[in-house]
């Protein structure tokens, strides 16, 4: 099999795991369009012995909703080991979906990066930091890392933006409800956290996700330690970055027997937490008891607040760098506006009207 007929199979199996099809359902979606090709020879494309000509290759691009370029974009992309948040029903071929959908997302941004010529450097900013056993520890570096960052005490404004600006991608991934979020490395440097776009929508969800997948990717945990305590100082984790033990003593004071929930609606929309995890935090911290934490989470539970708290946070969880990165591409000429609707996994009709006002 000579590299280009390797490339093409590599990029034809990646684009059909990343549609959860069979063969049998590429081919019956095919047929749908009015493309007669059998199961048969789909499958010599994907074991590379046959590369189908441009009109072919047109009709796969748009029954996997991909560019045609797609199947010979060479950038090199290699997962580590994954670890996923998720429900142990999840189905196998949603497993290869997901890993793909992180794939050709970070195809397209590492392309753009090399491209531009950009560092890929990422060092741990808690490498060398104890092995995490208990909320102490988890609390202790989740100060460590604020103040490594330069973060003081303040709200984090945009979670996502900050993630990536310490060059840590972050990938919204679309898929089953029974997933939540993961966190890899690729090419044995790159930080990778993701999260379920279908599923966590409210930005304090988003924030508190990627930061429970931040603690997994950056800390050290006790061997000894069960997945569910693992799971619970990743949540106490995340709480810490994102409401500070000084933060919420100011808030509310060293012990308190009653919170209102009007307080803790400021809170939420003050440091972009839910008023849930709050109440969490507050626990954790001994500013409430267990008893009175039982409570709230009976009422929140009794009035339907679980999922839709009766305040929300309004703050914007997304990061522009890519779309910035490709403009700028653009406007030095080191790419064509083929290459950047490519990269930008667009028709470049679509891409100049979206991107028309930039010219």
């Amino acid at each position: 099999m000579s590299s280009t007929e390797n490339l093409f199979a590599t990029r034809f199996k990646s684009a059909r795991l990343l549609n959860g099809f069979s063969l049998q359902d590429l081919a019956d979606v095919l047929n749908v369009q009015g493309h007669s090709l059998t199961k048969q020879s789909l499958h010599r494309y994907e074991k590379g012995e046959v590369i189908p000509d441009s009109e072919i290759t047109g009709w796969l691009s748009d029954a996997l909703n991909v560019r045609p370029d797609f199947f010979t974009r060479t950038t090199h992309i290699e997962i580590g080991k994954v670890e996923y948040r998720k429900l142990k029903s999840l189905a196998s071929k949603e497993d290869d979906r997901i890993i793909e959908q992180t794939r050709e997302y970070l195809g397209r941004y590492l392309e753009l990066e090399e491209i531009l010529a950009l560092p890929l450097i990422f060092k741990n900013p808690l490498q060398g930091f104890r092995a995490v056993r208990e909320y102490k520890d988890v609390n202790d570096a989740a100060i460590q890392l604020r103040k490594k960052w330069n973060l003081g005490d303040d709200p984090i404004y945009n979670i996502v933006e900050l993630l990536e600006d310490k060059h840590i991608k972050v990938v919204p991934l679309d898929a089953d409800m029974g997933f939540d979020g993961l966190q890899t490395t690729v090419n044995k440097t790159i930080p990778v956290v993701a999260y379920n776009s279908r599923k966590i929508v409210k930005p304090d969800r988003i924030r508190f996700t990627l930061l429970h997948e931040l603690a997994h990717l950056l800390l050290n945990f006790d061997d000894k330690l069960t997945d569910r305590e693992e799971e619970t100082l990743c949540h106490q984790f995340a709480g810490a970055m994102l409401l500070p033990e000084r933060a919420i003593l100011q808030e509310l004071g060293k012990h308190r027997t009653r919170l209102y929930m009007q307080e803790l609606g400021h809170i939420k929309t003050q440091y972009g937490i839910s008023m849930q995890a709050i109440v969490m935090r507050a626990k954790v911290c001994g500013i409430i008891n267990e008893h009175y934490a039982k409570q709230f989470f009976f009422i929140m539970s009794n009035n339907g607040w679980k999922v839709d708290e009766p305040v929300d946070y309004t703050g914007e969880e997304k990061s522009n760098r890519f779309d910035q990165l490709l403009l700028r591409a653009l406007a030095e000429e080191q790419i064509s506006m083929s290459k950047a609707a490519a990269l930008k996994n667009q028709k470049l009709a679509d891409f100049k009207k979206d991107f028309l006002m930039a010219f």
